[in-house]
């Protein structure tokens, strides 16, 4: 498990993410989940879109680059819809709605995973 940090914003976006870099681990992301638990947060690599196909909950989704600046974020995706790609993005962090709010985070924010 990692911290997700904000170093722009000295803010957190996450206490406990997991890392999906696997072919399986990341075609399973947070599928045949109810919600996740505030602080939770799952990090896929390489991704530079999400869908929400089968999804049951919103998420907030920020896009980083490889030297994991904030490149784009995406407040409370639904179910049923999909992100485009983000342009540079090497990760997406699946985060509880409202974690992009209360962290303040915004497109060139740097963070650390």
């Amino acid at each position: 498990m990692a911290t997700i940090r904000n170093l722009t914003r000295d803010t957190e976006l996450a206490r406990e993410a997991r890392m999906a870099d696997g072919f399986l681990s990341r075609l399973k992301g947070l599928l045949f989940r109810w919600k996740l638990e505030p602080g939770e947060a799952l990090i896929l690599t390489p991704c530079n879109s999400v869908h929400m196909f089968g999804m049951l909950f919103s998420l907030d989704v920020v896009f980083c680059d490889a030297t994991k600046r904030v490149v784009r974020v995406v407040r409370r995706l639904r179910p049923l819809l999909a992100t485009l790609h983000a342009r540079d993005a090497i990760y997406a962090l699946e985060m509880e709605p409202g974690a992009i709010d209360a962290s303040r985070t915004e497109p060139g924010d740097q963070l650390e995973f």
